[in-house]
């Protein structure tokens, strides 16, 4: 087969820079001769048609492996959005009407990935049998190119002005102990009566004090705790809770069961910590797929109030 050259238009230049980007991408030409079912030859050439077409060296190649040259790193960045766009615009064009086929690669946090988001998920795959999903865990905004993540679910406010965050919601949160805790006296109605229990810590978003506002008035307070125990992790935050080891705050969907069996009681019941907002996120400088917009409305219409409510 003839090989595309820069003469003969922008339909063959996108195929040399999609040739590009599976090469950066699958770090050897021979990876990315693979996944394009080409030879190496013909992937090495489609590489040096890109480098006489831009007039710059992108990869420097050897006997030890291959590097990106500085023109050839600021040449990735904008061949990923150029590709990611016109895979969009060829997804839009061909498919109206038609439903999404392929792989959606997303990061959720820890405790909501493993139960309240599962069932909006199984709800995507129902509606769209052509679809594969990623359920990557992990409590930490993903690098979106190099882990190669379509979008990511979080919890808390969203400072990374390179993301697009749509608000999916709100997680409410209340104050919790175990009735062992309490010495089986009155349960504390004011955050002034928290301070003499021992205290846990969820460090992602409280280490040494507690804001909590009354959900009648408006009032706020901040009470300083030391922590016995202090975790990332919310299931082990429940646990600890559980056997009495302190007061914590968290998610009150986490709660749910525990208190209606007893296990926990809701302290302070007139006071709650600032709800966290909840938003997908995912980078500013590409389009939407079919794949991502058809997710992002499902999450939408799957909680319309937050998780737990």
């Amino acid at each position: 087969m003839k090989e595309p050259t820069p003469e003969k238009g922008g339909a063959d230049r996108l195929t040399l820079i999609d040739t590009f980007v599976r090469i950066v991408n699958a770090g050897s030409l021979s990876a990315a001769a693979e996944q394009l079912g080409a030879t190496q030859p013909t992937v090495s050439r489609r590489l040096q048609a890109l480098e006489r077409a831009v007039g710059v060296r992108l990869i420097q190649r050897s006997t030890h492996g291959m590097q990106l040259t500085e023109e050839g790193r600021r040449c990735y960045d904008r061949a990923e959005e150029l590709i990611a766009s016109w895979q969009a615009f060829d997804s839009e064009v061909r498919g109206a009407g038609q439903q999404p086929v392929g792989t959606l690669r997303v990061v959720v946090p820890h405790a909501f990935g493993q139960q309240e988001f599962v069932r909006p998920l199984a709800t995507y795959l129902r509606r769209y049998p052509g679809m594969r999903v990623e359920w990557l865990l992990n409590d930490r905004m993903p690098d979106f190119i190099s882990d190669g993540v379509d979008c990511a679910i979080r919890v808390g406010e969203v400072q990374d002005e390179s993301v697009v965050a749509i608000r999916l919601g709100d997680v409410p949160r209340i104050i919790v102990a175990a009735p062992a805790l309490l010495d089986d006296g009155p349960v504390p109605d004011h955050p002034n009566d928290l301070a003499r229990l021992p205290w846990l810590a969820l460090r992602t978003f409280y280490r040494d004090e507690v804001a909590l506002n009354n959900t009648l008035t408006g009032e706020a307070v901040r009470l300083p705790i030391q922590p016995r125990m202090a975790t990332d992790s919310l299931y082990a935050l429940r646990t600890a809770a559980i056997l009495g080891l302190g007061v914590c705050v968290a998610s009150t969907w986490i709660f749910e069961d525990d208190l209606r069996q007893g296990r926990l009681r809701q302290l302070a019941p007139g006071w709650q910590a600032h709800a966290l907002p909840l938003n997908l996120v995912y980078p500013a400088s590409r389009l939407q797929p079919r794949r991502l917009r058809a997710f992002i409305d499902t999450m939408r219409a799957e909680l319309p109030r937050g998780p737990g409510n």
